[in-house]
């Protein structure tokens, strides 16, 4: 199968992760290979927060989640295999669909988006 088609599907996969989220904040990006969510403005910063994308590029497909930068204890608790796949202090890039990692991919997902809540930088 072409690696642009694997990508596809894997981008489809990672974003489904994002979605649901989108209707507590700002979808920035929407397009064919990137999704990007922030936060709306949040009063005590001034401006909208980063909080997850997902791009695809020509070796991989990227998942950021700006929240284990924010709360790193939540990297505590991720597989070694998981880990594996990080790049950086908040992107875990990908080269095919992996259905256990990404299931863990979206718990951690929901824990920053719970971080976040508490926080006060969902703007809300």
């Amino acid at each position: 199968m072409p690696l642009a088609l694997v990508f596809a599907g894997v981008f489809v996969r990672l974003r489904a992760i994002l979605a649901p989220y989108a209707k507590h904040m700002h979808v920035k990006h929407d397009l064919p290979g990137l999704y990007y969510l922030e936060t709306i403005p949040v009063p005590k910063y001034g401006e909208e927060v980063f909080f997850g994308a997902v791009q695809v590029t020509a070796d991989h497909v990227s998942f950021h989640l700006l929240p284990v930068d924010v709360f790193p204890e939540l990297l505590e608790s991720i597989s070694p295999k998981l880990r594996d796949h990080m790049q950086g202090s908040t992107c875990f890039n990908f080269r095919n669909i992996q259905p256990g990692l990404f299931s863990e991919l979206k718990a951690l997902t929901r824990a920053g988006f719970d971080g976040y809540e508490r926080g006060g930088v969902l703007g809300r």
